[in-house]
């Protein structure tokens, strides 16, 4: 461990994960102040999508912090370990903030039903809003709303946590091997993260309407498919070489399933039904199925671009 170039490079992945932590971080700080100050947080006063960000952006901290410790333990379960432990970290965060906050709007609401929340609509905006999709969200509160709020949470931690750990791993032992996944993972984790921030303030600007307008439906495509080949080129940093299936069709079927989660924890969150893109054949639910043609594109969208991302990675690699 006595490496200085590991030692900038721990020093460097810290820099990077404050940064990149420091305004959830902040916002979090901000909000419990003022409920251990006044009890009660204004709802004017609570950050959107405070949940799940700041418990993420908590949970890389510490294990980018422990990275030194976790690899001295064990460099060959580095990443696993420090991925239990952040998630561990994330979910206990995430819990206090749910069960320990309270947001202040025309009613008092504990965050336990913290989805809930989101659908509260000044009294203003009540009879220009288009009802539809909302009284469809309203049909019972059930912590499986939560569903596809962790699973982003997760690809977001486990993601970073794979670009920190291998940066400062290639350091440490001098295989550089996985430079190129590690790259690549780095572009598509933080493209994610952007569109995921884009989605906190805009929630890419649908209306409440079931039937989204073309800009809306393009960026959720986008949205899901990137979800996917983000994990699926997680699986493939790990499988470089290894022969055809492993190396392509793995990462493939995990981005593939991946999706299809995303998908399920919609149509979770809207009382068995999903957005739909626009009207037709290829936009209606297949019966029972729920999922369109257009939705089951975009998920074989999500495993061929993962396709495409690891022969690339693999091209000089005999597979």
């Amino acid at each position: 461990m006595n490496n200085s170039r590991y030692r900038i490079r721990c020093l460097s992945c810290l820099a990077g994960v404050l940064a990149m932590s420091f305004y959830p971080v902040f916002m979090g700080v901000k909000v419990l102040t003022v409920m251990m100050t006044e009890g009660v947080v204004p709802y004017e006063e609570y950050p959107k999508y405070i949940i799940p960000y700041t418990p993420v952006a908590v949970s890389l901290i510490l294990g980018v912090l422990l990275m030194p410790l976790i690899q001295r333990l064990s460099v060959k379960f580095d990443l696993l370990i420090a991925s239990v432990f952040s998630a561990s970290v994330f979910f206990l965060a995430e819990w206090f903030m749910e069960t320990r906050i309270l947001v202040r709007a025309d009613w008092t609401v504990t965050l336990g039903s913290w989805q809930m929340s989101l659908c509260y609509v000044p009294p203003e905006q009540y009879r220009t809003r288009t009802w539809e999709a909302v009284d469809i969200l309203l049909g019972g509160y059930s912590p499986s709303f939560k569903i596809h709020f962790y699973l982003i949470s997760v690809v977001l931690i486990t993601s970073f946590l794979n670009c920190f750990y291998g940066w400062a791993k290639m350091a440490l032992i001098g295989d550089c091997k996985r430079k190129k996944a590690l790259t690549v993972q780095a572009v598509t984790a933080m493209v994610f993260l952007g569109m995921c921030i884009w989605a906190c303030f805009t929630s890419f600007y649908r209306t409440g309407e079931l039937i989204v307008r073309p800009v809306s439906a393009v960026l959720m495509s986008v949205f899901f498919a990137l979800l996917g080949i983000t994990m699926g080129v997680f699986a493939g940093s790990f499988t470089l070489g290894k022969g055809r299936l492993p190396a392509v069709l793995m990462p493939s079927a995990v981005s593939v399933l991946v999706t299809v989660v995303m998908y399920f924890g919609e149509m979770k969150l809207l009382n068995r039904h999903l957005y739909r893109f626009g009207k037709g054949f290829f936009f209606e639910g297949l019966g029972k199925l729920v999922l369109a043609p257009a939705d089951i594109a975009v998920i074989l969208s999500a495993g061929l671009f993962t396709v495409f991302i690891c022969l690339v990675l693999n091209r000089r690699i005999k597979i």
